[in-house]
């Protein structure tokens, strides 16, 4: 399934608490549950005024969608084409 990078601009997400944090986790676990199995977050990382997720899902407009019924922003979506880590500079 292709996975995407969610960029989600929300000025002060460095400085959201951990309650906050499980608050829009919650509501987006809950939209997920929703919209069926299709889609998948995977993880978030939370930035200074930004929150970059990646999720697997079958097409840009399920994110989107998601996005929409969370109430999150969805700044910017784009597919992953691959992945590299240190293991990709072995032979």
């Amino acid at each position: 399934m292709p996975k995407y990078v969610i960029e989600r601009e929300i000025p002060g997400a460095g400085k959201l608490s951990p309650a906050e944090l499980q608050a829009i986790s919650q509501t987006s676990c809950g939209v997920l549950r929703k919209l069926g199995p299709e889609i998948q977050w995977v993880q978030s990382y939370v930035t200074g005024d930004k929150i970059y997720c990646i999720y697997n899902a079958p097409n840009e407009e399920i994110i989107r969608e998601h996005a929409r019924q969370g109430g999150f922003p969805a700044n910017s979506v784009a597919k992953v084409n691959s992945i590299i880590d240190p293991t990709t500079s072995e032979a």
